[in-house]
C-alpha cells in the first residue's frame, strides 16, 4: 500500500512556533530520560522542507 503524503503550508510565525514546540518536546522527553527518535525524524523533515511563496487571493 503506498503511503499518503500531506503538505503544510506555514508563515514564518507558524513554521518559528512548530519548531519550538518540537524543541521543547525533545527536552522534556530528555528530562524524563525517554527516547526522542521519533522528534528527531520530524525535526529533520521541518528543517529540510522546501520553501514556498504562496499568493493568496481574498476574494
Amino acid at each position: 500500500m503506498k503511503e499518503q503524503k500531506y503538505h503544510l503550508y506555514l508563515s514564518d510565525e507558524e513554521y518559528r512556533g512548530v519548531f519550538q514546540s518540537l524543541i521543547r518536546l525533545k527536552n522534556c522527553l530528555t528530562a524524563q530520560g525517554r527516547y526522542t527518535d521519533g522528534i528527531n525524524d520530524v525535526l529533520c523533515k521541518v528543517l529540510s522542507a522546501n520553501k514556498r511563496k504562496l499568493k493568496i487571493k481574498y476574494i
